[in-house]
């Protein structure tokens, strides 16, 4: 799947369109560079899936939890400031990749590891004229 997202105006359509392509996949983890989007990406997301809790970047909490319009929880992760697979493992990240709950994960490689096989991977890039492009395939 690539989706293209030439201004923040067309984010939400890009939501819609994320949305409708995550069939019964459950972990996504985002990767991109430093302000490429992948907190606004997951927001919209978030909110197309019916989310009305503050969305925010969970950088120094770790982990958000969210509930969709169905009571569903959704878990959003932030490994930035993860410093071991150690670390990761004393949160429990196991445990809510376990959950069978959408996790959406921000700078997942410290914990590329515990990731199971179906984990889809999300790469959102920015283009020279400031677009984005959305790609996501399971590896």
């Amino acid at each position: 799947m690539e989706i293209r997202i030439n201004s923040l105006d067309g984010i939400r359509e890009a939501a819609v369109r994320f949305v409708d392509a995550m069939g019964d996949s459950r972990i996504f983890a985002f990767n991109g560079s430093m302000g490429a989007g992948k907190t606004t990406f997951i927001k919209a997301v978030c909110e197309e899936l019916g989310v009305e809790d503050v969305i925010n970047s969970p950088t120094f909490s770790i982990i958000n939890e969210y509930r969709d319009r169905a009571g569903g929880l959704i878990y959003h992760f932030d490994f930035y400031r993860i410093n071991s697979l150690g670390e990761a493992c004393e949160i429990g990240v196991g445990d809510y990749l376990d959950s069978g709950r959408l996790c959406f994960i921000e700078w997942p490689d410290i914990i590329r590891e515990l990731l199971p096989t179906e984990t889809v991977f999300v790469s959102i890039a920015e283009q020279t004229d400031g677009s984005r492009i959305v790609s996501a395939a399971v590896m």
